[in-house]
């Protein structure tokens, strides 16, 4: 799905977007755009607002860790992985795509 007029985030942040009804976060990390389900599988915590170490992000809630380029489960209590989305940056704006 394309975004016209969607930016990419800031290098170290995330932005929300919406694909096909699902939040996606969409996260930059030192230049590659990485995409995942917004809520975390362990409780819906909000992933988009988790400290991303590398390729990491931890849930702020109940802190269930993800590998941001795959979705999988790093670190539980969380044992199901985020779905995870391919990124690319367009000229008009951003596509996401699931993986």
């Amino acid at each position: 799905m394309k975004f016209d007029g969607a930016k990419a985030p800031e290098p170290g942040h995330a932005i929300l977007l919406t694909v096909d009804g699902v939040s996606v976060a969409v996260f930059n990390v030192g230049g590659l755009l990485l995409g995942v389900d917004a809520k975390c599988t362990h409780m819906g915590g909000p992933i988009n607002q988790g400290a991303v170490a590398g390729t990491t992000v931890t849930c702020p809630w109940h802190h269930s860790q993800f590998d941001l380029r795959t979705g999988a489960v790093v670190q539980g209590p969380a044992v199901r992985p985020l779905k995870g989305y391919r990124v690319s940056a367009e000229s008009t704006g951003l596509r996401v795509d699931p993986l």
